[in-house]
Parts: C-alpha cells; structure tokens; sequence
C-alpha cells in the first residue's frame, strides 16, 4: 500500500475522530488505530508496512544535555526513520526551517509506524539519533532553535 494512502487514511481519522479502521485490498490488508496519550493527541499507527532504511553520513550522536534549545522528544520505545521509505530523502536535514505538524521521522512500535510530528517551528539545529537505531520514551531526538 503507497504511503500517501496511509497518510491520507491517518488523516481521516484524525478529522473524524474515528478510533479505528481496518481496509484491505487484494492480499494487502491494513489496519489504523488511535491510542489515546496522556500529554498529546492520539497518534495513528498503521500496521502491515514495511522497513525503512536510510544511509545517514558518519556524523558522531552528539549527547542532548551539550545541545541548547527546543528538544523534540521521542514519544514512545521503539526503532527511528528518518525517511518513509529506502528510496526517499530523509523527512528533514539539519538547517532546514520546520513548522507545527511537519513529519520529522516515523518511530515503529510493535511492528506499527508513528509518524512524529515537530510540535514547535524553527530550524532544526541538531539530530541527535541514527537512522535504524532503538530509541527510549523521552529520549531526545532533534533540537530545534
């Protein structure tokens, strides 16, 4: 199923405030939920998806504490992409000028994709994490100024 779908899929639920809807096509079958957080809006997660790989440049983690500003922070445990798929550039770069809503990386969860989304503008200073890597609830991700 093409990503776009999905994203379109993922908003129809967030305007209808509709929990849960399940679409298959031909052998492909789809399911998207909305789990309720306790500090932020129900996240969609869409399940029946694929990995996502992208080469990042060797560029070291820097440590969040040595990392003044806004800290966009992982909202759940899970595995980060920076990209949606292998074949496409990575959500964001470091310089780029982000807004409210904008998609920075998609974290999977047991086996379920959450797209996370900046929940502040202004220009992404630092990524603090490696595409591919095990991420923590509450673990710095990007810093934005």
């Amino acid at each position: 199923m093409d990503i776009r779908k999905i994203r379109k899929l993922i908003e129809l639920l967030k305007e209808t405030g509709i929990s849960e809807i399940e679409i298959k096509e031909g052998e492909e079958s789809l399911r998207l939920s909305c789990l309720p957080h306790a500090h932020s809006n129900p996240a969609p997660m869409a399940v029946h998806t694929a990995h996502i790989q992208v080469e990042q440049p060797n560029t070291p983690v820097e440590k969040a504490q040595d990392n003044p500003g806004y800290h966009i922070k992982a909202p759940m445990v899970g595995t980060i992409y920076l990209a949606a798929s292998p074949e496409s550039a990575p959500f964001v770069h470091i310089g780029k000028q982000v807004n409210v809503g904008d998609t920075l990386c998609i974290i999977e969860a047991m086996k379920m994709f959450n797209e996370i989304e900046a929940d502040k503008a202004g220009v992404l200073k630092t990524i603090l994490v490696d595409n591919g890597t095990p991420v923590e609830f509450g673990q710095s991700l990007f810093v934005i100024e």
